[in-house]
């Protein structure tokens, strides 16, 4: 009888062509302090990444460097297989083309009307005809749900939920191959926060757009997200640990092995406030010491 040897496949890492960015020991220094430290992250086409994380732990210093408006102290980042820090002025005009922000407070020129800010990526770039201008525009506009007589108010004449959307279909207009969010729901009530989470899956939906989401909404972050990056503050970590403390799909985080993680994603300040308690004891006891030295050296009038 003839034996039979099963082949095993064992699965490749997919090819470079499949990652839309892909960063290599990214490091950035601020003030001589470390804000980013051996960051490594490929981000394939096509997906959507949260990045998450306590208030000073670097996820728009990333976001901002990934799309080359801060440059790193050390490390290549690459967009489509190419260098950012290596375009030349055509190429970065190019590159800028294919990237679409969604602002925190939404950005909006306030001296224009509605129609003129999300009309202003196509003018600038002199992307289309003047003629095409006007129906791109109203287009853009319905796909994040506003109607089209908002085009003539201005930005002070919109709630926060509408500017948000107006923002984002200023981000869009051009189809950029990577839309950037930053904070997308802040200020903003659950309902609201919860139709911008829709629209951001209906551009996923309509557009083959890769997106990363700054944010402190798990909400966004489980309902949008394929993929989670949770970051942590440089000065809270050894020197050896990751500055990357979870990698994975949103329905991991809850139950996560790092209390760290599992901290964030509940709300839980305990260690939080026993930290901060030991830092004020700490002050206090410098204080009061230096009040003794004080007292010991002062001459006696």
């Amino acid at each position: 009888m003839e034996s039979t040897t099963e082949t095993i496949e064992i699965p490749s890492e997919p090819p470079e062509s499949h990652f839309l960015l892909d960063a290599q020991d990214l490091h950035v220094q601020m003030s001589g302090h470390h804000v980013l430290k051996r960051i490594n992250l490929k981000i394939p086409r096509g997906e959507t990444l949260a990045l998450i994380g306590e208030s000073g732990c670097g996820k728009t210093v990333l976001m901002k460097t990934l799309i080359g408006l801060i440059r790193p102290s050390r490390g290549i980042v690459r967009f489509d297989g190419q260098n950012i820090a290596t375009m030349n002025p055509t190429q970065t005009v190019e590159f800028r083309k294919k990237i679409g922000f969604v602002f925190q407070n939404a950005a909006l020129f306030d001296s224009m009307t509605v129609g003129q800010n999300v009309a202003f990526p196509l003018r600038q770039h002199g992307a289309v005809e003047a003629d095409e201008v006007e129906p791109l525009v109203l287009q853009a506009l319905a796909d994040v749900g506003l109607p089209d007589d908002i085009v003539r108010r201005r930005p002070a004449q919109l709630s926060g939920g509408m500017r948000k959307r107006v923002g984002i279909a200023r981000a869009l207009i051009l189809q950029p191959d990577l839309v950037l969010y930053d904070e997308p729901t802040t200020g903003l009530d659950p309902i609201v926060s919860d139709v911008i989470n829709e629209l951001m899956l209906g551009v996923r939906r309509k557009y083959p757009v890769t997106s990363i989401i700054v944010t402190h909404d798990m909400n966004t972050a489980r309902k949008v997200a394929d993929r989670v990056i949770m970051l942590y503050p440089r000065r809270r970590l050894q020197d050896n640990e990751s500055q990357v403390l979870f990698d994975g799909p949103p329905t991991s985080l809850e139950n996560f092995e790092d209390r760290r993680v599992r901290q964030f994603v509940r709300g839980e300040a305990g260690e939080r406030l026993m930290e901060m308690r030991q830092r004020s004891d700490a002050l206090r006891e410098s204080l009061i010491e230096d009040s003794d030295d004080d007292s010991e050296t002062t001459p006696i009038e």
